[in-house]
């Protein structure tokens, strides 16, 4: 694991460098300090030293207690320094990847167990981190020099010590062996309460709707409760070991208090080595102890550690071709013999036996039932997935021929879900084109039929967006996502279902303005309502994944049942 994490620590490793180093300056002077007061125990006060000799060493025992504070505190400042440098470019690496991932890796984790990676299982590897670089060099090093120091003291009393050895290790052994699968465990319940709580918060509005929120609050208990049940089966194995460790400590003063006693009374220790002994003793127990709470440290991160290298580790589904230079020199878009399923190896496919040619500039309706494969036809033209069987061209070239960024900047999509971000509307706009000038921005917005109320709010086109374009309503945000994909100017233009939240009125209006504006634009438009797709060139009826007919807005009325059942089922809800 810490082979991985100083790979990625890059320009930090000088700090994670000097971090140890001044550890190691602190260590020395922490050594020196009980020599100083065995000295003053035995010379000072027993000796003929007399009280200038204590003051006078009492005073060298405060400066080097300052000066190890600053080694010290140097030494938690580069540590710091380090470990949160390492969070950066754990997330940022984390994150990089995750832009990188197809819809299918997205699917494979969620998006609230990657929510969970990126935060809690980072803050887990940063502290193990944090601590490796301070408590696993400070400690084995005080526990083998003060060792040598005890043992030089009186090398009868060091068996006390040694004698705890073993129990100390066996401790540490059950808690590596039976918390860390306990932990493992414990992140994915992490994953399921974040979960829910993401699902709750986005749908607050609904939930307040159907007065679910005693439902919810519920639901949401039982997915803490999980987390609390299996955190708490863990911690009690951390709790049993630190019980451990202060048992086997506290044993170990007490015996060798009392045989060291015995060893002044007889004569055979002076109170001054006594003490000296004692000092060194509590600092190997004490870094012990600070040994054993690292372990449980890494122990968690362990578990956390797993769980960010298998997203930096993942293989992305979609691979951009060694080198190309290809361009896309029209909008044409071809389906040869096209299959395609969400699952690897399914035996039913949501796609099958696609055969379509789009001339470039043609615009294509596409209707059916939901679950008929529209969608999944339409994310096969800017490759978020890939095929099963056959191909899609664009523009003349397999889709897989092209890199993933010069393909998709050159095709415009608003999908069924309509995404804002925080931020000004203008900001939103800009978003596939960030040099459009105003102009080009209104323009696309009065096409959208969105100028007009845009200008009714008090700030117009710098009105300030809730996350997610909360202070819109449905159709206006619709009408904003098209806005924003005409703003782009790509030769393909992509609307699944974008007119649904908006009335008839504006759909039409929508429509008549996409005839003048998009003159040259292949435009797929995916619609449940007829009347959006009447007037294109062609419609494409899906049933079942599989195209059953193609022809214009007359021809399907005579030669498809499907169509025909469709248009007067709408055309009587319209009457």
């Amino acid at each position: 694991m810490f082979k991985r994490l100083w790979v990625l620590l890059e320009e930090y490793r000088k700090y994670a460098i000097l971090t140890p180093l001044f550890v190691v300056a602190e260590i020395v002077f922490d050594l020196v300090i009980p020599i100083l007061m065995s000295d003053i125990i035995d010379i000072g006060i027993n000796g003929d030293g007399g009280v200038s000799y204590v003051i006078r060493h009492g005073i060298y025992m405060v400066l080097l207690a300052f000066v190890s504070l600053g080694f010290g505190a140097t030494s938690g400042f580069f540590g710091a320094k380090a470990s949160s440098g390492l969070s950066k470019k754990i997330r940022t690496n984390v994150f990089n990847k995750i832009q990188d991932f197809s819809f299918g890796n997205i699917d494979k984790f969620t998006t609230p167990s990657l929510v969970t990676r990126l935060t809690g299982d980072v803050r887990n590897v940063s502290m193990a981190f944090m601590m490796a670089l301070r408590i696993l060099v400070r400690a084995p090093i005080m526990v083998s020099l003060t060792t040598i120091l005890a043992t030089t003291i009186n090398a009868r009393l060091a068996l006390v010590f040694f004698a705890a050895i073993p129990l100390l290790g066996t401790s540490l052994y059950l808690v590596f062996k039976n918390a860390h699968p306990l932990f493992l465990v414990m992140m994915k319940k992490y994953d399921k309460m974040n979960a829910d709580i993401q699902e709750n918060l986005i749908g607050i509005r609904v939930v307040k709707t159907f007065v679910r929120a005693d439902y919810e609050i519920d639901k949401f208990q039982h997915s803490a409760l999980d987390v609390q049940q299996t955190q708490s089966k863990a911690e009690k194995i951390l709790a049993f070991n630190m019980a451990v460790f202060e048992l086997i400590m506290y044993g170990c003063m007490i015996a060798i208090s009392w045989f060291g006693g015995k060893l002044i009374i007889s004569g055979d220790m002076s109170t001054g080595d006594f003490m000296r002994y004692m000092s060194y003793i509590g600092q190997i127990l004490m870094s012990l102890m600070m040994i054993s709470m690292a372990l449980v440290q890494f122990v968690m991160s362990e578990s956390s550690a797993d769980r960010i290298f298998e997203v930096l580790d993942e293989e992305v589904e979609l691979k951009d071709p060694p080198a190309t230079d290809k361009t896309l020199r029209d909008g044409s878009v071809v389906f040869d013999n096209t299959y395609f399923s969400y699952s690897k190896g399914s035996e039913k496919s949501t796609l099958e036996d696609i055969d379509l040619t789009i001339a470039s500039g043609e615009v294509i309706g596409i209707i059916g039932g939901t679950g008929s494969g529209k969608t999944s036809l339409v994310q096969l033209i800017p490759r978020f997935y890939d095929v099963a069987d056959g191909s899609v061209k664009v523009g003349g070239n397999d889709v897989r021929e092209y890199t993933r960024h010069h393909l998709r900047e050159n095709i415009g999509m608003v999908l069924q879900k309509n995404v804002l971000f925080s931020g000004t509307i203008m900001e939103n706009l800009r978003w596939g084109n960030e040099q459009a000038s105003d102009e080009d921005v209104y323009a696309a917005c009065r096409a959208a039929q969105a100028h007009d109320f845009i200008l009714s709010f008090p700030k117009g086109y710098d009105t300030y967006l809730g996350q997610g374009g909360v202070n819109l309503s449905g159709g206006q945000k619709q009408r904003v996502c098209i806005a924003r994909a005409l703003v782009k100017k790509p030769k393909i233009m992509i609307l699944d279902d974008s007119t649904s939240a908006v009335d008839t009125d504006t759909d039409s209006r929508i429509r008549k303005a996409f005839r003048t504006n998009l003159a040259g634009m292949t435009t797929i438009i995916i619609a449940q309502r007829i009347a959006s797709v009447m007037d294109a060139d062609r419609i494409v009826i899906l049933d079942e994944g599989k195209i059953r007919k193609v022809g214009t807005h007359a021809e399907l009325l005579e030669s498809s049942e499907i169509y025909r059942d469709l248009y007067e089922s709408q055309q009587k809800g319209v009457a």
